[in-house]
């Protein structure tokens, strides 16, 4: 892979073959010795930038027209998978000392357009995750329980406790996305809801959870081509709803959906990633490199043991 990419409005830096621990050794040690509340060190709690993961920078416009949703030429899948079980491995052990510590927890975010492989990342890079610990919430048309509530009602409901990886397929931005789109909410309304989605972010921040949100970036050809492809797959044909190609008809109204979401609520304290996700391979494997590195930047402990038990015997 290339030693460095970028993109404009957004920003990769190099990525080496032990990212996290280098980058973060330094960190790591104060880390631990900040409150779980401490802004500061959430922070700190952030992974680098590699080739494949693009950074929207807080506060400055971002143009997702200008990211390539290819993987970089020199990508290899092959290796790619090989990395991925790695990191899958790095995750299931950093999940079992988030859940021991239960100090903190970590909420992941995807979003996508249609066929954008919210549903397949998750099966690849959640692999072996122990369950007990990990909660994937999909969030489909509200019900009329969460409609008398206010918008993000539902979605804090859901939110990851401490010592759980909370993961939300589709997220609080549906509401300045689908809502946006098909007008189901006038502007003034939607509109509002940016500041109302970065106070919310920082809310869940402060209270001990890190948050990473990943938007899988996919280009029109591709979906057409993933729609096809549900069509002449008898396997995959019950993932094919008609109003799909309502929803394409609207490609270019949720590419600017999006990229308002990513420039307006990106944050210090929850930055936005945009993942090149042609290639579901390299899609994974960027998505569960940063997951990984986040967790080791957070650098949960197992709690101490109790005391005394050095002496003690198990009866036959």
């Amino acid at each position: 892979m290339s030693k460095k990419t970028r993109h404009s409005k957004g920003e990769a830096v190099p990525h080496g073959p032990h990212p996290s621990s280098s980058a973060w050794a330094a960190a790591a040690a104060g880390f631990e010795a900040k409150s779980p509340g401490s802004t500061a060190a959430y922070r700190a709690a952030r992974p680098v930038a590699g080739p494949g993961l693009v950074v929207v920078l807080p506060g400055r416009p971002f143009d997702l027209a200008a990211v390539d949703p290819e993987a970089p030429r020199d990508a290899d899948k092959p290796a790619a998978q090989t990395a991925l079980a790695v990191e899958r491995a790095r995750i299931q052990s950093f999940q079992e000392r988030l859940y021991a510590e239960h100090r903190r927890s970590l909420l992941v975010v995807l979003q996508a357009i249609d066929t954008g492989g919210k549903d397949g990342t998750i099966r690849h890079v959640f692999e072996g995750v122990n369950p007990q610990g990990c909660q994937v919430w999909s969030f489909k048309t509200p019900s009329r329980e969460e409609l008398d509530h206010d918008f993000l009602w539902r979605y804090h409901h859901h939110t990851p406790g401490r010592g759980m990886i909370g993961v939300f397929n589709r997220s609080h931005y549906e509401d300045v996305l689908i809502a946006r789109v098909k007008g189901l909410v006038p502007e003034p309304v939607w509109s509002q809801r940016y500041d109302l989605i970065n106070d919310f972010e920082r809310l869940l921040t402060l209270s001990g959870t890190t948050i990473l949100k990943f938007f899988l970036h996919i280009s029109r050809d591709e979906q057409k081509s993933r729609l096809e492809s549900r069509l002449q797959d008898p396997s995959k044909r019950w993932k094919f709803d008609p109003s799909d190609l309502a929803e394409r008809e609207a490609w270019d109204d949720y590419q600017a959906a999006f990229q308002d979401a990513l420039t307006r609520c990106a944050t210090e304290h929850a930055p936005w990633y945009v993942i090149p996700a042609n290639q579901k391979w390299f899609r994974n494997l960027v998505v569960a490199r940063t997951i990984a590195d986040t967790l080791e930047a957070m650098n949960p402990r197992f709690p101490d043991p109790p005391e005394g038990l050095d002496g003690v015997m198990v009866p036959d």
